[in-house]
């Protein structure tokens, strides 16, 4: 009994002993347990060159930084020397012998800014956060309505608040992240990156720090930081690595405090993304192609929020963007800037709605105009009589199908032979994830999920899919392609309309006359070709 009490009393003691050390100890105590060498700056200066060896984001991924490497031997940085799976890949990746040296999550962090000129996460900003008065933020978030400017104004300016939001920005777009979600919860920060149209979580700080990070948001939106309990809107700009950036941030009051999302929209100094790099089967691209040629008419682009509509006209305007050809757009907001073409914010507070602007832009002399999108009937008729007097007009709306797009138009009240005369090209569409090309296999795909498609399910076909790896983040997807419905307007097409035909009377017309290749048709037409998944292609465009 005595000896059992001995024993216990000392695992109590190991474990409060264990609880009670420094980050810095514990790490002193694994490198003399595993019998290897600690991190110093002074042993191990930092060589911005070893990154032509490892990536930045191998080394994000794997949480390790080169150190030094001498003839075949690679030695790395990491808190964990014990993941001998993670050497295994660096070894593989790098065809050289891997030694591990243990170092702390600050030192990681430290390293990778050193290294790489980023860091990993917004972990390592906690310890600067020191200098902002906790408390003070915790009361003004949490405490009265009347929210004291000048204070969410010191806060939002203090130096560990504007690295910790620029910490949050350059991670998204090192995640390739195209929305950044700050959301209250009760005694906490939700932080979610929008990657490849999935929202996935990253650590956040401490909720206490919440209403600095928002105040500093919206600061750089030029919202009104003094107000929480009103919905705002605001942009603005950064510079990452040879891009700049334009955030679309909206703030949102909820019960644990104004929820905050910022949509990212890079763009790249390098080559614009046009008609030909979107995914179209030459076909069905030659259907805009031709549609743009014509001196008057309206082409839409239909499909749910976040499907690239608008990133298809921008690629339809840069087409058709020439020196004697004006070009006017109406935007909320605007999204790209595009050299020679006339772009108009729509300002709302002031009167400057779709339907206003658009008569205003019909005495500009325009060719082509582009509507961000019809939401109104009265946009929506001015948008029919713009096409009808001589000019081009492309737009957006809300709608799962194309054939559903003309319907759309006739329930808004305009008539049938109208939407008939102006109708050129309705393309409907939405947004899958690729598979990775670095993890790729083959796999024998389930019958059901063939037939949903349309596909025979012939038992041993084989369909490819990611098996998931490091370049991933073990998701088996990377990027993302467009799958496409592209209606012609043909005169049988404009006779079904006139006639008042419904949208499915419309759909198996086109199909039968061979102007019209439904989402379906297309999204397997993706798979078979290796592009997507069958299950993320029919998650895409079953209803």
């Amino acid at each position: 009994m005595t000896d059992a009490s001995t024993t216990l009393s000392t695992a109590a003691k190991n474990k409060a002993d264990r609880e009670s050390m420094s980050e810095k100890d514990l790490v002193q105590l694994i490198a003399k347990q595993l019998k290897i060498d600690t991190y110093s700056a002074e042993k191990y200066p930092h060589n911005p060159e070893l990154k032509e060896i490892i990536s930045a984001e191998v080394a994000q991924h794997f949480k390790i930084i080169p150190l030094k490497k001498v003839g075949k031997l690679l030695v790395i940085a990491t808190s964990d020397p014990s993941d001998i799976r993670t050497q295994d890949k660096i070894r593989q990746l790098t065809n050289l012998d891997v030694e591990p040296v243990i170092s702390t999550e600050a030192e990681l962090n430290s390293l990778a800014q050193a290294v790489y000129g980023t860091t990993f996460n917004i972990k390592e900003m906690m310890s600067s956060l020191d200098g902002i008065d906790a408390d003070a933020a915790k009361d003004e978030d949490e405490g009265s309505l009347d929210v004291s400017l000048s204070s969410a104004q010191d806060m939002a300016q203090e130096a560990p608040v504007i690295k910790l939001v620029n910490s949050i920005l350059m991670q998204a777009c090192r995640e390739k992240a195209s929305d950044i979600h700050i959301s209250p919860e009760k005694d906490r920060i939700q932080l979610r990156f929008r990657i490849d149209g999935q929202l996935k979580e990253f650590p956040a700080p401490p909720k206490s720090y919440f209403f600095p990070i928002i105040s500093r948001v919206k600061l750089l939106s030029n919202m009104d930081i003094s107000v929480t309990r009103v919905p705002q809107d605001g942009r603005f700009t950064f510079k990452y690595a040879d891009s700049e950036v334009s955030v679309r941030a909206s703030a949102l009051p909820t019960i644990y405090g104004e929820n905050m999302v910022m949509r990212l929209l890079q763009q790249s100094k390098g080559k614009a993304l046009t008609i030909e790099d979107l995914g179209f089967d030459p076909k069905e691209r030659d259907k805009f192609l031709r549609a743009t040629q014509k001196p008057y008419g309206m082409i839409l682009a239909t499909g749910p929020t976040g499907s690239g509509k608008s990133t298809l006209l921008y690629a339809l305007l840069r087409k058709v963007n020439k020196p004697n050809i004006n070009i006017i757009t109406l935007e909320d907001p605007v999204e790209y800037r595009m050299p020679g073409v006339r772009q108009v914010q729509l300002n709302r507070k002031a009167g400057m709605t779709f339907a206003s602007g658009l008569r205003s832009i019909l005495r500009q002399d325009p060719n082509v105009i582009m509507v961000g999108e019809i939401r109104d009937q009265e946009t929506a008729h001015i948008s029919i009589e713009a096409a009808l007097t001589g000019h081009l007009l492309l737009s957006t709306l809300h709608a799962n199908t194309s054939s559903g797009a003309i319907t759309r138009f006739v329930e808004m009240g305009i008539e049938p032979f109208l939407v008939a005369s102006t109708m050129l090209v309705v393309g409907a569409q939405r947004l899958v994830r690729r598979i990775c090309p670095q993890c790729i296999e083959p796999y024998e795909a389930p019958p059901e999920a063939m037939s949903a498609l349309g596909l025979k399910p012939i038992p041993g076909t084989l369909f490819l899919r990611g098996k998931g790896c490091y370049q991933c983040n073990d998701t088996g997807y990377q990027g993302r392609c467009g799958i496409y419905e592209i209606l012609d307007v043909t005169n049988e097409i404009k006779d079904l309309i006139i006639k008042g035909a419904s949208m499915h009377e419309i759909e198996r017309e086109a199909v039968r006359m061979g102007v019209l290749r439904t989402l379906i048709m297309d999204s397997a037409d993706k798979v078979l070709r290796g592009f997507t998944t069958l299950e993320e292609a029919g998650a895409a465009v079953l209803i």
